[in-house]
């Protein structure tokens, strides 16, 4: 384990002007941020970001950043030290990859409707099986969900959830969703979404899915995202 993976020792919460204070740090794919108090093998310089660019900023560990800025979207930001979270230090009981397939304007989703009428979304993806890389599985699940073919692009997000490691991918797919009977999507229904209503949608992963909208609007990361998610209830909105 590397220094970049090992668990922190600890974490410490600091604002400065309403800015939160971070480490800048870098590793093989540019730069990132950290807590101070985390392990580093060299003096870091400090920066301080507001929320606006917090939100977008790779801030390890992931599951500390989670829970300082869903604190600070919800006006209650902590101070001092926390409790440091490295989901992605974990060894994964799953790996998952999605496929973000945009096309006019709407993203296509898997919807999935329960006994009492509710609905949830999710990005079409699956397993990665033994032999497998990423980018083979995401093209396919997205085959095997929705009946399209694909090319992979970027890698837009890294998600780690209850032990699972997740990869998303921006793809291009050609083809139109296929007859249900030839669909293995356990029940769900594939369609398609605009992108603008992502933010309302309870789609999971919850916060990757209105960055989606915000990316599509403003442009897409140079680098993945890093998100820990430990969001259950879909309904409520995200911002953080």
């Amino acid at each position: 384990m590397t220094a970049e993976t090992r668990p922190p020792a600890s974490a410490t919460v600091q604002f400065d002007g309403g800015d939160l204070v971070l480490e800048l740090r870098h590793d093989a794919e540019g730069p990132y941020y950290a807590f101070p108090g985390t392990r580093s093998e060299a003096p870091a310089p400090r920066v301080t970001l507001p929320l606006e660019r917090a939100l977008h900023a790779r801030i390890r560990p992931a599951g500390t950043a989670e829970a300082v800025l869903r604190a600070w979207s919800q006006g209650a930001p902590p101070q001092g030290a926390v409790e440091p979270v490295d989901p992605s230090a974990v060894e994964p009981v799953r790996v998952r990859a999605g496929a973000v397939v945009i096309r006019d304007g709407s993203v296509l989703l898997i919807r999935f409707t329960e006994d009492d009428g509710a609905s949830h979304y999710e990005i079409p993806g699956g397993g990665v099986e033994e032999g497998e890389t990423p980018e083979t599985a995401v093209l396919r699940e997205l085959d095997e969900e929705t009946g399209l073919a694909g090319t992979v692009g970027p890698r837009i997000a890294r998600v780690w959830k209850g032990g699972r490691h997740e990869h998303y991918f921006r793809v291009a797919a050609t083809g139109e969703i296929g007859p249900p009977e030839t669909l293995d999507n356990y029940g769900g229904t594939p369609l398609w979404v605009p992108v603008e209503e992502l933010p309302a949608l309870p789609l999971w992963p919850k916060r990757l899915s209105w960055r989606i909208a915000h990316w599509h609007r403003t442009g897409w990361p140079d680098r993945p995202a890093e998100l820990a998610d430990s969001i259950e209830e879909l309904e409520p909105p995200c911002t953080w």
